[in-house]
């Protein structure tokens, strides 16, 4: 098979713990392009959070994308044009927040460039630090959240939020969309909103197949585009109930995982391992 575009999650995936893109993925990726395949960015991340890592592989050089808020924003970062945006109105991330009362979890969103919360944690802190943005605590989250969001974290410790994720799954059932994208992140977008609807708008847009993408992803956030794409893979660092659903397995982010699927089955390079 011809593959004319590659879908990246990044943490945990494209990625390193360090959140670093390794020499050898690097290279793979900018040889991709080179030939003429879309390299794309698809995250939970704030877009503003991503814009760094597609400045380093040049995807505005090469016409490519960005999906951000896991797929809740399409742009294309040639133009900065949003291709796709959806949103979550104010009344329903004032529900989200008395939900998370009930849950006894905590709450997150943003608003413009900052995560919006009532008290911090350290969840809330480690998103900070993955994207860089400020957090910006405030007395009333009803009362600083009155425009549409994107996008709204619930975060806990992972045994618990595994729990509350399977009781919202339900309660929201043709509301919203909510899944998990590391374990303790547990989020909220608009319904039918996932990394693999946003992908398909995507390629309709550019005009390719689904047969022709292959998406790489590590988490339950990452399991519709690997479901959706012609060559789905799951990292070796994914959970076992990801790797089973996925058409591939490689290595994991800390050992070139990415790199090496690039390798295989569109460069035609030798396996190394």
């Amino acid at each position: 098979m011809s593959y004319k575009m590659i879908v990246l999650d990044l943490d945990d995936t494209l990625l390193q713990d360090d959140h670093t893109i390794s020499s050898r993925t690097k290279q793979a990726l900018m040889d991709a392009q080179v030939s003429g395949i879309k390299v794309v960015l698809a995250s939970g991340r704030p877009t503003s959070a991503m814009i760094h890592i597609a400045e380093e592989l040049r995807l505005k050089d090469y016409g490519s994308f960005i999906l951000s808020f896991n797929g809740a924003k399409i742009i294309n970062c040639q133009t900065g044009e949003e291709l796709f945006n959806s949103t979550l109105s104010p009344k329903m991330v004032h529900h989200l927040y008395d939900v998370s009362r009930n849950e006894n979890v905590w709450i997150h969103t943003y608003v413009g460039d900052y995560i919006v919360t009532e008290a911090g944690n350290q969840y809330t802190d480690v998103e900070a630090a993955i994207t860089g943005l400020e957090i910006f605590e405030v007395d009333s989250f009803i009362e600083s959240v009155n425009e549409p969001v994107v996008k709204v974290l619930m975060l806990e410790d992972p045994e618990k939020l595994a729990l509350v994720e399977k009781k919202l799954q339900k309660q929201f059932t043709g509301e919203l969309s909510v899944m998990r994208s590391k374990p303790f992140f547990l989020e909220f977008t608009e319904e039918g909103v996932t990394k693999g609807t946003s992908l398909n708008h995507l390629i309709g847009k550019v005009g390719i197949s689904r047969e022709e993408v292959i998406a790489i992803g590590d988490s339950y956030n990452d399991l519709a585009m690997i479901e959706f794409a012609g060559l789905g893979v799951a990292m070796g660092n994914a959970p076992d109930d990801i790797k089973d659903k996925a058409d591939y397995v490689t290595d994991t982010n800390m050992n070139d995982g990415v790199a090496k699927v690039v390798e295989k089955f569109v460069l035609g390079m030798p396996v190394v391992v």
